[in-house]
């Protein structure tokens, strides 16, 4: 094997160990060295598949630690793998998971052009994915006003690194009904407010409310 393949393997395999004990400021370090190296800018297909699985990586580590603008860089990076190279390459067990995530992050973003340009490139059977259905679905409900049944699809969600993008969802949610209830109404009690904040418990409304009143909240 190439030395150079050789040493780049090795750091992906660091980069693995490293994320799978949650070091992320290793991974994050290693990251910058694999996505340095020449190799995953050559196309042969061993190389190929390397540099698809480091970018695979690089999407879900800035899931791991909440940073949207890596996200959107490392997955346009990773999306020609996808598509460019699809006949060249086996098929990958995380792109419809990073595809669903990709859609929830649009959707978040309030993109929602962009969110129905990309579901207009995906086929039918990749449409039919449980990851890809489960944005969809989010995605008509928040349109529809039906917050009820976008925060209770946290529940099942279909993977873990899901949770990050809902969470975000069902704050933006929050804020919005927070921000027309304030308008709206003099005064609000503790109960109504949590009904209306779709809270399951007061101190959740209590948490809400101080983390909003400080500066790092807003």
């Amino acid at each position: 094997m190439d030395p150079q393949l050789t040493e780049v393997s090795q750091h992906f395999e660091r980069f693995k160990a490293a994320f799978a004990r949650k070091d992320y400021d290793t991974c994050s370090d290693l990251l910058s060295q694999l996505k340095s190296s020449s190799i995953v800018r050559e196309f042969t297909k061993f190389t190929t598949l390397i540099a698809r699985a480091i970018y695979e990586h690089a999407v879900v580590l800035s899931v791991k630690t909440e940073d949207q603008d890596a996200f959107e860089r490392d997955f346009f990076q990773l999306k020609p793998y996808y598509v460019d190279a699809r006949n060249r390459l086996p098929p990958s067990a995380q792109e419809n998971l990073i595809l669903g995530l990709n859609l929830l992050r649009l959707l978040v973003q309030n993109r929602i052009a962009e969110f129905h340009t990309e579901l207009e490139l995906l086929s039918s059977a990749t449409l039919d994915n449980p990851c890809i259905k489960h944005a969809v679905e989010l995605e008509q409900s928040f349109m529809e006003g039906a917050y009820n049944r976008v925060l209770s699809a946290r529940q099942t969600a279909p993977d873990a690194t899901y949770v990050y993008f809902m969470d975000l969802l069902a704050k933006t949610i929050r804020d919005e009904i927070a921000g027309c209830s304030e308008k709206a109404y003099d005064y609000v009690s503790i109960s109504d407010a949590r009904q209306m904040l779709l809270f399951s418990s007061d101190q959740d409304l209590l948490n809400y409310v101080n983390e909003e009143s400080t500066p790092s909240g807003k």
